[in-house]
């Protein structure tokens, strides 16, 4: 059996169906093997930054690994944005590099390089496989490790005479990855319980771990039973939702800037922090503690590093988030009086209020707004949302457009169909798309990319056209970088802030993306009225193809 034979075979025992790749010289042996294994899809991506987005995309909506194969030391390098964006995703990826053969490398031969160190601050494990031997247990460590909590990426450098090398026997078992439902001590769940049923303002903090343990469903359970607001991090991290957002306790997400995100969270006497990142913050203003110094901090997790790694907490629950909040809800059943459940409901009552009146004054501004053109950011998400499917997945790679609108308006029913990066390094969300789609045939999937995002990663348009993927790609176009002349404002630049904009415009020319998208093969359409837009988006539902909206938005 060959090295590269030797990789498949236990990437097929993990339930491995899909391989997206760019290949080199030194990847032919994967594509000469998958050619004859019909265990496989290879899907073909024309540049690494969509090639190893879509695996990222696939990885999250299955929960599988997704498996990226890129060529050598260029490869690599175009890959590096979206391996981190896996890496602070916590996504489940191998992605693995052809590497020139051993025998030459004394030499410094063409695009050789040390693959393996060049990856590893950016994944869990990085390795190079030395001998064929040595491949059944380097891709079983790569499974496992990646698959295992705190998921991550990971890499393997193959090189070519390793892939070409034959041995036998090899041992073939197939990878284990451990039950991951850990659960942190009683007694810590006895004390976290206790300091929460006594709390006045209780808040929780919830981040992408929730959805990614399946505990959506614990999640608002307990907020339900203590009544507290739950904020995300899907400003803050760009990380995907904890809880439907028409949840009554639902209070929005984090903000962006410290200074907001204090004020949030002030008067809110006990935060419990579940499968979060506390906090990433974009740029450093005063004051830069976003957590009040008051609160109490109880913060549960199955990634140990981040409890108490930013703010003191008064209890840490190293465990897996689903399994820790069903047991702190039922100790909570039990340690709460009669008054504590009746001030449980008061809260509830008046966070329901609240969003009610958050949601008339957004619809408010919506009517003042209606008659502008090019039309607002609010008003592009409010015709998205009105034609979004119950069951669709959203990919989110447009956060100055986007505002966060559709969880303020409700719309994302399901939270572990929304999906957004936490990296922020650009061009994710086209390819992140496609790979959901993957793993998702049965849903619509709608993207909504920011124009400079989506030109990071055009190239997976002429992938969505090659193979039929039938997502709807929406552009909001403001030809600018909107994010940067916000930040300019906050960091008070002196000619940016006074609207002197250099090299922060996408204008003269600005991207015809209708004729850039059938250049690739794709459908596409240009949407300059709301109604436009949903009607487009309806259609599409309908009959379902590969479809890019350029949709133009209100510029500065």
């Amino acid at each position: 059996m060959t090295g590269i034979e030797a990789l498949l075979e236990i990437l097929a025992q993990a339930g491995v169906r899909y391989l997206f790749g760019n290949p080199g010289t030194t990847e032919l042996p994967l594509n000469d093997a998958v050619a004859g294994d019909s265990r496989f899809a290879y899907i073909l991506g024309l540049q690494e930054v969509p090639v190893v987005s879509m695996a990222d995309g696939y990885a999250m909506a299955s929960g599988r690994l997704g498996v990226a194969n890129v060529h050598v030391a260029c490869g690599l390098g175009n890959s590096m944005g979206m391996l981190y964006n896996a890496y602070c995703a916590g996504t489940p990826l191998l992605l693995a590099a052809g590497q020139q053969d051993r025998r030459l490398r004394i030499e410094e031969p063409v695009l050789a390089a040390d693959l393996a160190e060049v990856a590893r601050p950016w994944t869990k494990w990085s390795y190079e496989v030395q001998r064929v031997e040595d491949m059944p247990l380097a891709v079983r460590r790569a499974v496992q490790t990646a698959l295992t909590p705190p998921t991550g990426p990971v890499f393997l450098a193959l090189p070519l005479d390793v892939q070409m090398g034959s041995s036998e026997p090899l041992d073939l078992a197939p990878p284990h990855v451990p039950d991951r439902r850990v659960r942190p001590p009683r007694a810590a769940l006895q004390q976290a319980a206790g300091i929460l049923a006594a709390a006045g303002q209780p808040a929780i903090l919830a981040g992408s771990r929730v959805t990614e343990s399946q505990a959506t469903g614990e999640l608002a359970a307990i907020a339900q039973r203590l009544g507290a607001a739950v904020f995300d991090e899907s400003a803050t991290s760009h990380g995907r939702l904890p809880i439907a957002t028409d949840h009554p306790c639902y209070a929005g997400s984090l903000p962006l800037w410290s200074p907001e995100a204090s004020r949030l969270l002030a008067g809110h006497d006990v935060l419990l922090a579940v499968g979060i990142n506390l906090l990433r913050q974009y740029v450093y203003q005063e004051p830069a503690r976003a957590i009040p110094a008051e609160a109490r901090l109880i913060h549960l997790d199955d990634h140990a590093w981040e409890i108490g790694k930013n703010y003191a907490v008064d209890v840490g629950l190293v465990g897996d988030p689903k399994a820790g909040l069903a047991e702190l809800d039922s100790l909570l059943a039990e340690k709460m009086s009669a008054e504590q459940v009746q001030a449980a409901r008061r809260r509830c009552a008046s966070h329901a209020a609240r969003r009610a009146d958050e949601q008339a004054k957004l619809a408010a501004d919506l009517r003042a707004q209606r008659d502008r053109r090019p039309m607002t950011a609010l008003a592009f998400m409010d015709a998205v949302g009105r034609a979004l499917p119950a069951d669709a997945a959203v990919i989110q790679e447009a956060p100055t457009t986007h505002q966060f609108l559709l969880e303020r308006w409700g719309a994302l029913k399901n939270p572990a169909a929304y999906f957004a990066h936490r990296g922020w390094s650009l061009g994710w969300g086209l390819g992140c798309a496609l790979g959901v789609k993957l793993a998702w045939p049965e849903r619509p999937v709608i993207a909504l990319l920011g124009d400079g995002a989506a030109l990071f990663g055009i190239q997976a348009l002429w992938t969505a056209a090659c193979y039929r993927i039938p997502v709807a790609l929406v552009v909001a176009n403001n030809a600018q970088y909107k994010i940067l002349k916000d930040g300019s404002r906050v960091l008070q630049m002196p000619h940016l802030a006074q609207s002197h904009y250099t090299g922060l415009d996408l204008m003269r020319p600005e991207v015809d993306f209708v004729t850039l998208a059938r250049g690739f093969g794709v459908e596409a359409a240009r949407a300059d009225e709301p109604d436009e837009l949903s009607d487009l988006l309806r259609v599409w539902q309908a009959a379902p193809r590969p479809l890019l909206l350029d949709v133009p938005i209100q510029r500065d």
